[in-house]
């Protein structure tokens, strides 16, 4: 039995995230039905409050028994520059690092430490152009491993628009479990909807005239290019978003909190239904029963995706598709193998989001199966990750020895 340990980042730190957990448990489950041993490495982000950091561990806890991973996570934080294991000691989960025949790292920030102790490594990179920006800029400082993962179509390729970073990069598709996302058809569903972070800060530092510049990358910048598209069409819209204004944390940021208050008052005089993400979404069922309940999807991407090209589709997208939701996303470059024009439309102007609507809806059964032969085809967790797997644990598939960006 391969046994194989996942470095995830940010998920038992953010409990009201049930979408960002199934980033990684398609993943997790996927390579189980391969197999797999799966282990679970996560650090804990800073918590100063006990009984939210109590909070935090019980919940996550509970969500890992729930998928059948009790006794398999190894929660950490960082104390004195050391890490401090939840429920055991360093040595033991250094021991399981060492037994395991892979390590696929999500954390791009990983303690080189604990990276150490596996004896094969695999970066997985779920943020293509991003992160090879990131590295390429010197904003972040990855370690090296033995295989590089990304799930971006073009990183690496002549095609691309940002920096391979000189290495190898070894192609893999944003996977799903496709048993535990079946194809649900509800031809009375109402909304096309999604589920997104809004004003999270998140910049590209871009060099122009000599000085460095902060771009804003946030989905914020990019629904809101569309936020007439209910005056163009009858679809119902509905987003499912992380606002701050009118949530208790909104206290420590009340800028923010102020923003996000007159964007969800401009999105609801346009048109759109707003729901707050932590109520509909807020765990790994939620996630997965808001999605089933859907007509489809429909979604911006961030600015980063159309500047780098990258042809990149959300692992949330695929979560649609699966369950038979046609998907409605902004065109993030030219791709090789995603549809456009059945079960998938891809759009970059307000009209041509409304008229996939239109043509979704004049024949909505055949686009539901449409979606879900997409999903099939191209993002089955059990062909995805078994490449994937032998890509990690093929020596052949080891980083190329170059210089330079």
């Amino acid at each position: 039995m391969t046994a194989v340990v996942l470095s995830v980042n940010k998920v038992a730190s953010f409990p009201d995230g049930g979408g960002h957990f199934w980033v990684y448990l398609q993943y997790a489950l996927g390579l189980r039905q391969l197999g797999c041993d799966v282990y679970w490495l996560e650090q804990l982000r800073p918590v100063r409050d006990p009984d939210r950091r109590a909070y935090v561990i019980a919940t996550f806890q509970d969500r890992m028994k729930q998928f059948g991973f009790e006794g398999r996570t190894l929660l950490y934080d960082t104390v004195d520059g050391q890490p401090c294991f939840v429920g055991s000691t360093r040595s033991d989960a250094e021991a399981v690092l060492r037994r395991a025949d892979v390590l696929l790292n999500f954390h791009y920030a990983i303690d080189p430490r604990l990276l150490a102790c596996a004896r094969r490594t695999a970066l997985v990179d779920i943020d293509p152009g991003l992160l090879q920006f990131w590295m390429s800029t010197g904003e972040l400082d990855v370690p090296p491993h033995d295989c590089y993962l990304t799930t971006g179509e073009t990183v690496g390729t002549p095609a691309a628009l940002f920096s391979d970073c000189g290495l190898r990069w070894n192609h893999i598709r944003p996977p799903v479990c496709l048993d535990l996302w079946p194809f649900t058809y509800e031809p009375g569903a109402e909304a096309f909807t999604t589920v997104s972070s809004w004003s999270s800060a998140s910049w590209l530092k871009e060099q122009r005239n000599g000085q460095t510049v902060l771009v804003d990358n946030t989905k914020r910048i990019s629904f809101l290019e569309f936020a007439d598209l209910p005056r163009h069409t009858r679809q119902r819209l509905e987003l499912a978003l992380y606002l701050l204004d009118r949530d208790p944390a909104g206290q420590a940021r009340p800028k923010q909190a102020e923003q996000d208050a007159q964007d969800r008052a401009l999105l609801e005089r346009q048109g759109w239904r707003v729901r707050d993400s932590r109520d509909v979404t807020g765990s790994p069922a939620a996630y997965a029963a808001y999605i089933r309940r859907s007509r489809g999807e429909f979604s911006a991407a961030k600015p980063s995706c159309m500047a780098f090209q990258n042809a990149w589709v959300s692992d949330r997208t695929v979560a649609y598709l699966a369950t038979g939701k046609p998907a409605v996303v902004q065109h993030t470059g030219p791709s090789s193998f995603l549809p456009d024009g059945e079960g998938m439309f891809r759009f970059t102007t307000v009209l041509e989001a409304a008229e996939a609507f239109e043509t979704i809806n004049r024949d909505y059964g055949r686009h539901c199966r449409a979606a879900r032969d997409i999903a099939e085809m191209h993002f089955d967790a059990r062909r995805v990750l078994e490449t994937a797997l032998n890509a990690a644990l093929d020596a052949d598939a080891a980083p190329l020895q170059q210089t330079g960006v």
